[in-house]
Formats: structure tokens, sequence, C-alpha cells
């Protein structure tokens, strides 16, 4: 597991209190982080050949797919390292490269976004 990763695990741990779950029988490498409250997934890490970002070349890499504003996934995919989401909704959630072109202190405000966008409702109007 990449140092980037475990960041990641460390921030929704301590953050969160959410531990990875690994809910793909035929993917068990593949670890999902799940809201506490409606247990939707807000983070989803795997790793996929790099050609199958539209990058060159056929190593596996790390990517983290996260919930995220439509608006902001746009403004987001025009940076180096962010990618309309692999295999989730374009739409609504966005992937993120994890070889160190996005630093955590980017990667962290936008676990949040994720965190936010997969909670209750009526926690949401309430705050």
């Amino acid at each position: 597991m990449s140092s980037l990763v475990q960041a990641i695990f460390d921030y929704a741990r301590l953050n969160y209190g959410v531990e990875p779950d690994y809910p793909f029988p035929t993917a068990p490498d593949y670890p999902v982080l799940r809201h506490p409250d409606t247990r939707k997934w807000f983070a989803l890490i795997m790793d996929v050949p790099r050609y199958r970002l539209g990058l060159s070349g056929e190593e596996r890499v790390d990517i983290l797919n996260i919930k995220c504003d439509p608006l902001l996934s746009g403004s987001l995919r025009l940076q180096e390292g962010y990618f309309p989401a692999y295999h989730m909704n374009h739409d609504g959630w966005l992937t993120i490269l994890l070889d160190g072109t996005v630093p955590i202190a980017d990667i962290t405000p936008l676990l949040d976004m994720s965190f936010e966008l997969t909670m209750i409702k009526s926690k949401k109007k309430n705050e």
C-alpha cells in the first residue's frame, strides 16, 4: 500500500472514525470508505492500467474515486492528476491519481466534500 493511500486511511480514521471496507470478492484489494450514518461510499481506491485514464503505458496506478460537486469536478479535471470518474457516474464522481501528482493536502478537502455529500440529507439541512 502506498504512503498516500495510508494517509487517506489515516485521515478517514481520525476525522470520520471510518476504517476501509473490502466488499468485492472478485477485487479483494479495492477498499471503500463508507459514511457511518448512511453506509454510502464516499471513497473507493483501486488500481487501474494507466491507459484506462488516457495516460500512456500499461503500468497499473492507484486511483481514488470520490463523490464531488459536478461544477468543481469539471474545473478540477482541467488540472493534472484529476480525471472523469473511472467506472462511476462522471457527473457525480471524480477520479484522482494517487501517484503523488495531487498532494494529500489537496485530497483531504475533497474527501471532506465527498463525506458531506453522502451524509443523511436531514443532517445537511440542520447545519
